[in-house]
């Protein structure tokens, strides 16, 4: 590949990371702010109920995750997140789960203990009733996980970047002239 070649795709890759680097940056305020406003949120629901209605001798004794955090592969190997919602499956899992064969008619089953499809929502151990300042904190805080999945993508995004940079400016200096 020619210098010029060289110093074109360099260029676009500057471009790129430097436009990566803002985008980060946006996100990383952004998601300071959710925090902060879920913290703040929670604070305003802990005065309104009492300290003693909002804390952890509330929480269930069995805990389900609502969500969980799906890796891809995209495009150069590089890794992306994702924040899927417990009990959405996403394509990959969707077929066939086990190579045995199935029995499709049969024995009514045997009723199973109460295990719903999708997780309880945490705001009910609380109470029927929670102030809406806990469920402001609730969204402040899930709008932070995606934001935080989306900042780990970015910033496997801008290393992949930062290494390709570096590959890009030892071949330009190999094929400069004097260079030995």
């Amino acid at each position: 590949m020619a210098a010029p070649d060289l110093r074109a795709e360099l260029d676009s890759l500057l471009l790129q990371l430097l436009g990566d680097l803002e985008e980060l940056e946006g996100k990383r305020a952004v998601l300071n702010a959710r925090v902060e406003e879920g913290w703040l949120s929670l604070a305003k629901a802990r005065y309104a109920m009492g300290a003693k209605s909002v804390g952890p001798l509330q929480y269930a004794s069995h805990m389900e995750p609502q969500v969980c955090l799906h890796t891809s592969e995209a495009q150069e190997g590089l890794q992306k997140f994702k924040v899927v919602r417990a009990g959405v499956h996403t394509p990959e899992e969707v077929g066939p789960g086990e190579a045995a064969l199935r029995r499709r008619k049969g024995p009514a089953k045997t009723p199973e203990p109460q295990s719903s499809e999708a997780p309880q929502d945490p705001l009910n151990w609380f109470g029927i009733l929670v102030p809406h300042s806990l469920r402001q904190a609730q969204a402040s805080f899930r709008d932070g996980l995606q934001l935080a999945a989306d900042i780990a993508s970015l910033q496997n995004r801008i290393d992949w970047g930062r290494n390709q940079i570096r590959g890009l400016q030892k071949k330009l200096k190999q094929l400069e002239p004097g260079a030995a």
